[in-house]
């Protein structure tokens, strides 16, 4: 069991995988700071300065104590939040689409078939009425 197992880590296409999941994860951290720090800043500025990730809904506002501790904490919907979200899915999947569309040009073209020739019995036939006549 031990044997099957080293066999099976050790081929390509576990490598290949675990080498994939250790760049997407480094792709999604550029693309998180891409939109953090330059896509939504001028989303905002566009947007009247507005800073998305603080816009929200209070649906209940946190209570404090008087000695400054926090006894019941705020109730809202973040859509702020959910917008910033929305937008690294876009940029995300527009990221992806350019390196899928980079990966399929690098790949050879598949050759044209040949055109199809007459199989063996057409060209029998063929030989055949040629030395009939």
């Amino acid at each position: 069991m031990l044997k099957e197992f080293k066999n099976f880590i050790m081929t390509g296409n576990v490598i290949e995988f675990a080498v994939a999941v250790i760049m997407a994860g480094a792709v999604g951290l550029v693309v998180n700071g891409f939109v953090a720090d330059i896509v939504m800043p001028v989303v905002g500025h566009f947007a009247g300065g507005i800073d998305f990730a603080d816009m929200k809904v209070v649906l209940d506002e946190a209570v404090i104590a008087a000695d400054g501790s926090v006894t019941s904490a705020e109730n809202a919907i973040r859509w702020g939040a959910w917008v910033n979200t929305i937008v690294n899915l876009l940029i995300v999947g527009f990221v992806m689409f350019l390196i899928v569309k980079a990966y399929n040009k690098t790949k050879a073209p598949e050759p044209e078939a040949a055109p199809a020739g007459p199989t063996a019995e057409e060209l029998l036939t063929e030989i055949r009425d040629a030395l009939k006549k």
